[in-house]
């Protein structure tokens, strides 16, 4: 049996959730959304779900933007809470240049209407009790972060995208995609599918399907740490909940989570996961960790704030997050395939997925991005790559990538 739609989203994930969702928000229902387990199963379920108006590079900040007003807009149309606890969040500056760096994207944050502002060291301490505040110029201060459940919030925009009319098949892995004179025909364990557009929003999963095409997309999965404490005693004594630290110093990110601290960490030399293919019985799966190689973040992060240090270690996860050489994702259409878009390669995937899945759907749907945005167009590479740009000749500029930015590019 076939099935005939005008878009096939490949992913269940936070991203071609969004997809779907934006899509269905403008009237486009006749979709289905192909998952090859369930819902959340690759790297979704094991997301933080930080949520920031401060993005590494100053172009892709609307997307940020974006991101939370879908989750809200999904949790109050279908009644699936999306767990948005509002923090805020601040980014420490440890020189002049870097605080002059955040002083310089205040006039694009009052363009967007977001809250934002520079802070003093003092102000930094006021905020978040919990850091030391010697040797810092102060921090950006974006009051309206927070973090998400990121089940929660891809379950809304699924629930909400249903609603509307749109279609999702879970246990449906695609085994099979070809272009066919009408558009593009897909291979899953329940059918064909057949639609005149099909959207690869599979994470590492999407670079294994493109192959199929003759496209060689460079996306890979790098290993991300997290590591979460025991409960804070101090944290407890608060009462309050306290901001998202993000410490280019460290490199890292750490917020609460209840009463204990949970730390990202972006090593200084990454390493890549099944660069030779995802094995096939790859799922709902954790890596094994590597406590050896957090060390010298860590000890980064305990300088900073104490507190962390002082916890015990309750959990340490390591899992497969999908990553493209500059940091950034692969939005847009695949030129050389007529009615093949990609929304895939998202580093921060809950920060960034609500946006840009509005920012799809309104370019499938008028023809047009809604606006020029050259960083996340597929078309930055060529298509399929040319040898010169294979992984071996990018493994370097992955890693440089991967670490976060001391300060923001524009």
């Amino acid at each position: 049996m076939t099935t005939d739609v005008r878009v096939a989203i490949v992913g269940g994930g936070i991203v071609g959730c969004s997809v779907l969702y934006a899509l269905a928000r403008r009237g486009w229902t006749d979709t289905v959304l192909l998952e090859r387990l369930e819902l959340t199963s690759g790297s979704t379920w094991h997301a933080a779900g930080n949520i920031t108006h401060f993005g590494h590079y100053a172009e892709i900040t609307r997307l940020y933007v974006d991101s939370l007003k879908l989750y809200q807009e999904a949790e109050q149309a279908s009644g699936q809470s999306i767990g948005f606890h509002p923090t805020g969040s601040l980014r420490l500056a440890t020189s002049q240049a870097e605080l002059e760096a955040y002083k310089s994207l205040e006039p694009l944050y009052e363009t967007l209407g977001v809250p934002y502002r520079v802070v003093d060291a003092d102000e930094v301490g006021r905020l978040h009790p919990l850091v030391l505040t010697e040797g810092l110029f102060g921090a950006a201060h974006t009051p309206a972060d927070g973090h998400v459940d990121a089940s929660g919030a891809t379950h809304a925009l699924a629930k909400a995208a249903r609603n509307l009319g749109a279609g999702i098949r879970r246990q449906s892995p695609v085994t099979g995609i070809r272009q066919v004179a009408d558009g593009w025909e897909l291979d899953t364990d329940n059918g064909a599918v057949r639609a005149r557009h099909v959207v690869l929003a599979a994470s590492f999963w999407t670079r294994e399907l493109a192959l199929q095409l003759g496209l060689d997309l460079p996306l890979y999965a790098m290993e991300h740490h997290e590591v979460i404490t025991d409960d804070v005693a101090e944290l407890k004594a608060l009462g309050r909940e306290v901001p998202t630290i993000r410490d280019p110093a460290a490199p890292a990110n750490t917020r609460q989570e209840r009463y204990s601290l949970l730390c990202g960490v972006y090593e200084t030399e990454p390493v890549l996961w099944a660069t030779d293919g995802i094995p096939p019985e790859f799922g709902q799966e954790l890596l094994v960790p590597n406590m050896d190689r957090l060390e010298e973040h860590l000890l980064r992060v305990m300088d900073r704030i104490p507190a962390f240090g002082s916890s015990g270690i309750r959990t340490v996860n390591n899992g497969p997050m999908c990553f493209p050489p500059d940091g950034c994702p692969l939005v847009g259409p695949v030129r050389s395939h007529e009615g093949l878009w990609l929304a895939a390669g998202f580093p921060v995937g809950i920060g960034t997925g609500g946006g840009s899945g509005t920012y799809l759907a309104d370019w499938m749907i008028d023809g047009t991005p809604p606006y020029a945005l050259p960083i996340i167009d597929p078309a930055r590479y060529a298509d399929p790559l040319p040898a010169s740009n294979s992984f071996a000749a990018m493994k370097a500029t992955y890693r440089k990538g991967y670490v976060m930015p001391v300060l923001p590019s524009a």
